[in-house]
């Protein structure tokens, strides 16, 4: 029987259907541990650059184990946003629009003094802008408890399955490669391209909303991460396929990614879930419809044969990829921040360096609602 959208399934790969097995997962190459000469960079016994902040250097602790996540009842700070954003963007903020409809760029504030209203404003200004960089940040710099307790007023903090994390600090999702790795050739032998779209951990009952990551180290050049907007994307079906959609479920799958983790000596802080949701959910603050499908974790469409969801999914999948016109590529700066809505957007690294230089992020990822679908409405 499907998983419903309701219930967390915690089936093992071997007692998944074959369409749920079959599938390669490609996004691990950016769960990379420590390079190891780590520890020799910082004690100066190689020509190698220590880390930044040798604080957020990833670990694996195996005996980390957690439950099932149990439902929570989120709220979504967006909906009691001021959208004239007083609070968020007083006057003298520098803001550039990287494109009409995704990414902005913003200087002149910080988030760490946001009061509440101003964090209300956040939440809204990025479910319209879909992903924004704030550019000269202090969030590395605080104490790793602080930039949790400003995260987590957006949502409970997610703890990833099988990411490394500061020591002490399951709740930051670390995406790390090393100063001195040269698996760039390596990494291109079985692909042509690090590009891998998705949605972070579409595959929880409740997968995140409004979502932080911040630069800790950083390539001289390359490194960027390219977004792409989910709602513009549904908004440019037919509304015959836009209705045709609506109604659709489709199972999002943890397995491989648990199997990617196990394979090469990782951790699994929880047993793998497949979730079913909506392939068009509904923003709770904006009311934008989105597709809510990625090719990272979505396996099939709930009560489809394999080859008409397979159709269905890879016009999705290209549709999003091919869609250049609503992409934004953030090209990173030290001391930058960017927050996106995980529920309307989608996005990639892009590992294009040969240099060996590190890259290193940490990311805050509070969860939000269920998501849902509200009728379908064709547009005027």
């Amino acid at each position: 029987m499907a998983p419903s959208a309701t219930t967390t399934v915690t089936e093992t790969a071997q007692s998944l259907p074959q369409q749920l097995k079959a599938t390669r997962f490609f996004g691990a190459y950016k769960e990379i541990a420590p390079y190891k000469y780590d520890k020799e960079a910082e004690e100066g016994k190689t020509g190698l650059k220590p880390a930044k902040y040798p604080n957020y250097l990833p670990t694996w602790n195996p005996e980390q184990k957690y439950p099932p996540l149990q439902p929570f009842e989120h709220y979504e700070h967006g909906k009691d946003a001021d959208t004239s954003y007083p609070d968020l963007l007083p006057e003298g903020t520098q803001i550039v629009d990287l494109t009409p409809t995704i990414g902005s760029e913003i200087r002149g504030i910080q988030l760490s003094s946001l009061t509440n209203a101003g964090k209300d404003q956040l939440a809204r200004y990025v479910a319209e802008r879909k992903v924004v960089a704030f550019r000269n940040q202090d969030f590395a710099d605080l104490p790793i408890e602080k930039a949790l307790e400003f995260g987590g007023y957006f949502g409970r903090h997610h703890i990833h399955p099988t990411s490394g994390s500061p020591e002490g600090h399951p709740e930051i999702h670390l995406v790390h490669r090393g100063e001195g790795d040269k698996g760039y050739d390596q990494f291109f032998e079985n692909t042509v391209s690090s590009v891998a779209w998705h949605s972070d951990v579409s595959y929880e009952q409740q997968p995140p909303g409004t979502t932080f990551l911040y630069i800790l180290d950083k390539p001289e050049t390359g490194g960027d991460t390219i977004f792409v907007n989910a709602a513009e994307a549904y908004n440019r079906l037919s509304p015959l396929f836009q209705e045709r959609l609506h109604g659709l479920k489709a199972n999002h799958s943890g397995i491989e990614q648990a199997n990617a983790s196990n394979a090469r000596g990782g951790i699994r802080r929880r047993e793998p879930v497949v979730n079913a949701h909506p392939i068009v959910r509904t923003h709770p603050a904006t009311g934008e419809k989105a597709l809510y499908v990625n090719p990272q974790f979505t396996r099939n469409i709930v009560g489809l044969k394999k080859e008409e969801s397979d159709a269905i999914l890879k016009f999705l999948y290209d549709h999003l990829a091919y869609g250049a016109d609503f992409q934004a590529r953030v090209k990173w700066e030290e001391g930058t921040v960017v927050v996106w809505d995980n529920r309307v957007t989608q996005h990639s690294a892009l590992h294009d360096w040969k240099s060996g230089q590190r890259r290193h992020l940490a990311r805050i990822t509070p969860q939000a609602e269920q998501p849902y679908e509200t009728p379908f409405k064709p547009s005027s």
